[in-house]
């Protein structure tokens, strides 16, 4: 049996799967905001996805990229 070969860690595609990985990433670099100010959640959501603007993801389907962002935030509970 062929063992796959490795792929590297940071390689993107373009589908919700792959921005939603660099998604959390760029989330988890933000650090903890408070729950309760929520113009700096929205800042920092605006921040993340302009960050991921050049995502292939991103550039075949910008209008779901928000949608997407959402979800990853209600996953993770932010």
């Amino acid at each position: 049996m062929r063992t796959p070969p490795e792929q590297p860690s940071n390689q993107q595609f373009s589908n919700a799967d792959s921005y939603a990985m660099a998604f959390d990433e760029a989330w988890g670099q933000i650090g903890n905001l408070d729950p309760a100010d929520s113009a700096a959640r929205e800042a920092a959501l605006e921040g993340v996805i302009g960050a991921l603007s050049e995502h292939p993801f991103a550039l075949k389907e910008p209008e779901l990229v928000r949608q997407v962002a959402e979800f990853r935030l209600r996953l993770l509970k932010r």
